[in-house]
């Protein structure tokens, strides 16, 4: 999951918990809304992570590449 989605999971979370006040006999949208935003920060920050350790992993990569510069006399015959 993304940070969008991340951040949508916990608009959700905040809309239900704080602006809904219908309540239904077999929900508590309270609840509903609170598990919400624990699953938005959770998924935002999980996302983060993910982010910055594939920041890193990439430019361990590239860094770890090194090139041999070769010269020749006469071209090579094939």
């Amino acid at each position: 999951m993304t940070a969008a989605g991340g951040l949508a999971l916990i608009a959700l979370g905040a809309i239900l918990r704080f602006i809904v006040t219908w309540h239904l006999g077999w929900v508590d949208v309270d609840v509903l809304g609170s598990g919400f935003m624990i699953a938005g920060a959770a998924a935002l920050a999980f996302g983060t992570v993910m982010a910055f350790s594939r920041e890193r992993r990439i430019a361990r990569r590239v860094r770890s590449h090194s090139y041999e510069q070769r010269w020749y006399d006469e071209p090579p015959q094939s």
